[in-house]
């Protein structure tokens, strides 16, 4: 081999290592850069207890939740939850829902998906259970409301009706349209 044929193959075999090894710093850079993407970067807990308190700092309500997660928007995701009103608070009221969406405030949740609230002295002092899909809660207020379609069964008593407040510290109700029923004596 000439001296001439030996140093371009030394310059060669340089040139490719020295590519090789600035293609591989490149690469640990990109992994150590962090990512430019803003997706969402919120918080999550499973098996979740949050509690509610009232303006006197008394707990007022408990949210249980499988899980809670921060979406982008601020806003609380929980899922298979369960709302308590606390004993001090004389509501006897259990909400149940698949899901339910609230603010940072806590100030209004909204729960979606087989929405069940129920209570052993509920209207007229009797077993009472509300069924709807969606449902618009104030714990602080103890108000719940809905648009859609809603099923109230009080002791022997079912009602159907489109549109519901419910007061459930008063154990009032107010249903809005289309209302049928069915009561035995």
């Amino acid at each position: 081999m000439r001296p001439r044929s030996i140093a371009l193959t030394v310059v060669l075999t340089i040139a490719a290592l020295g590519s090789w090894y600035l293609a591989r710093l490149d690469r640990v850079d990109d992994d150590i850069k962090p990512s430019q993407d803003n997706s969402h970067r919120g918080y999550y807990l499973k098996t979740a207890r949050i509690l509610g308190t009232g303006p006197d700092g008394n707990m007022l309500y408990e949210i249980l939740a499988e899980r809670a997660e921060q979406q982008s928007d601020n806003r609380i995701e929980f899922t298979d939850v369960t709302i308590n009103y606390a004993p001090d608070s004389d509501v006897p009221w259990t909400l149940k829902a698949d899901t339910a969406l609230v603010d940072q405030d806590l100030q209004q949740l909204r729960l979606t998906g087989h929405v069940r609230a129920i209570s052993n002295e509920g209207f007229a002092g009797r077993e009472t259970e509300i069924r709807t899909e969606v449902l618009q809660l104030d714990p602080e207020n103890f108000v719940a409301e809905t648009d859609e379609r809603v099923q109230i069964r009080i002791g022997e008593r079912s009602l159907t009706a489109t549109g519901m407040l419910a007061s459930l510290k008063e154990n009032q109700l107010e249903l809005r349209s289309n209302v049928s029923g069915k009561f035995l004596p």
